[in-house]
């Protein structure tokens, strides 16, 4: 990437980039929305439209923050440490012209950095699931993104002081992104808490309260496959280095998820399929940053070591730390992003891309880069934290009993109804044969099915969803049942 500047003639404009980076705005846009099935499919039924909702209304924020602010204040040629106000409204980005050093048309650039903007802090929303009210999640995101995400892209995309004074490479978003979202959902995942159900999930991979697995393979496959656009597309043109990187995702995908099957089948006795997505999506995410500088066996050592060190640090902090990262962002994204960032100073080549080149300084750069990154981030991600935690109507949690009761309940609308049982007046003789036929002698979720009931409180007690006020209204099933 390079700091867009002066405009060049329209004739620099090439069709095959252009149309390569359309396909690519469009394959990331695919994976903004598949995040939130992917969450969703994970957590509690009664909170899976929560995050369906929150990725929706957050692509729509903050593109339009983006247009509005964003793009100056990122790509702005103010100074080394952050943008200025010529770009507001996108006021002088061409539509029919390329920028400095691209063949591209400058509005279709911007249109893609809009993508990566928008996805960064709906990443985060992965730690703070199940237990973030609605007005705070709003205004997080807009404070974040525009004191978080703004001055690091500037720093190392829009000319600032970590690549125009110390070469830093981060080919599609490993600091920017990556490290930012990883660093900022540990701090979310300390200051907000642990669930209130915490102990019914994950200990190690004894994946206790998943309502539906094919929904997250779902959501993971076309994470996979958008990850495409989101490396090669980073390129900004479609030549050797566009499918390098889109070889290299791949690569690293498929190594990451080895590993993690293999060391899941090991201590677990089983091939888990959500471990098998979580590693793969470590894999996708920890060549990131070095998907255009390296070749393809350097992509398969950093895709299994990204699967094997996630699995790892996956156990420390929730098992031995007992820290709630809801979705693991801090270890699937957080130190993903981290390794493949240093991992450009060892392996970046030149052959596949001459801007940047394996050595101890280049090395010495990419930590001192990420260590700046995790240290800035972290403190403003607290502020913003604190500041909207003691800010009257605010707040970051629900009450106890909109939290018990559910997310979509409270905030939304529920995802299914499903009667209680034969007792219930609304339903008939025909379901309520059905009930008996197939309530009582359905596997448990332990035993291994594809979801859990999709219900309101198919894991909260009784007496608890009575007391949340809405046992009427959000139907539910016995937790031991499969639908």
């Amino acid at each position: 990437r390079v700091c867009p500047g002066i405009m060049t003639d329209a004739s620099d404009i090439n069709p095959a980039d252009t149309v390569w980076i359309m396909i690519s705005t469009g394959l990331v846009m695919f994976m903004i929305f598949n995040l939130g099935y992917f969450e969703a499919g994970l957590i509690h039924a009664k909170n899976c439209v929560s995050p369906l909702m929150q990725i929706w209304s957050g692509l729509c924020i903050l593109s339009f923050l983006w247009y509005f602010i964003g793009y100056s204040l990122v790509f702005g040629s103010s100074g080394p440490y952050i943008g200025d106000f010529e770009h507001v409204f996108l006021l002088g980005v061409p539509m029919d012209k390329p920028l400095e050093g691209q063949t591209i048309p400058g509005v279709l650039f911007a249109l893609y950095q809009m993508m990566f903007f928008s996805i960064t802090p709906l990443l985060i929303s992965g730690a703070w699931t199940e237990r973030l009210k609605w007005r705070p999640f709003y205004l997080f995101i807009i404070l974040w993104n525009i004191l978080v995400y703004c001055p690091v892209a500037h720093w190392i995309w829009g000319g600032g002081f970590m690549a125009a004074d110390w070469g830093v490479g981060d080919f599609a978003g490993g600091i920017v992104i990556h490290t930012t979202a990883g660093t900022a959902s540990l701090v979310v995942a300390l200051i907000l808490g642990r669930r209130t159900h915490f102990d019914e999930y994950t200990t190690g991979e004894d994946v206790n309260d998943i309502h539906n697995v094919p929904m997250a393979i779902q959501g993971a496959a076309y994470l996979w496959f958008g990850w495409f656009g989101f490396n090669g597309g980073s390129a900004l043109a479609m030549n050797s280095i566009a499918i390098q990187a889109v070889m290299n995702t791949h690569i690293a995908a498929c190594t990451a998820g080895i590993g993690w099957l293999i060391v899941s089948k090991c201590l677990h006795k089983k091939a888990s399929a959500v471990g098998i997505i979580t590693g793969s999506i470590a894999g996708l995410a920890g060549v990131t940053p070095a998907s255009g500088y390296i070749n393809t066996h350097a992509a398969a050592v950093v895709g299994l070591i990204c699967g094997l060190s996630c699995f790892g640090f996956n156990i420390v902090l929730k098992n031995k730390l007992r820290v709630d990262d809801a979705l693991d962002v801090s270890s699937v994204h957080g130190l993903t992003g981290i390794i493949g960032s240093l991992a450009i100073g060892i392996c970046a080549d030149p052959d596949v891309n001459p801007a940047v080149e394996a050595s101890g300084k280049q090395f010495g750069f990419q930590l001192l880069a990420v260590v700046i990154t995790i240290a800035y981030t972290a403190i403003v991600t607290l502020g913003i934290l604190l500041l909207l935690k003691h800010t009257p109507h605010v707040g970051l949690r629900p009450r106890k009993e909109k939290e018990i009761a559910g997310m979509d309940s409270t905030y939304h609308e529920v995802a299914y109804k499903i009667p209680l049982g034969p007792s219930s007046p609304t339903m008939s003789a025909g379901h309520a044969a059905d009930w008996s036929q197939h309530g009582e002698n359905e596997p448990s979720h332990k035993q291994g099915t594809a979801s859990r009931a999709p219900v309101g409180y198919a894991n909260v007690d009784e007496k608890e969803a009575q007391a949340a006020g809405t046992i009427d209204t959000v139907a539910s099933a016995p937790a031991n049942t499969s639908v």
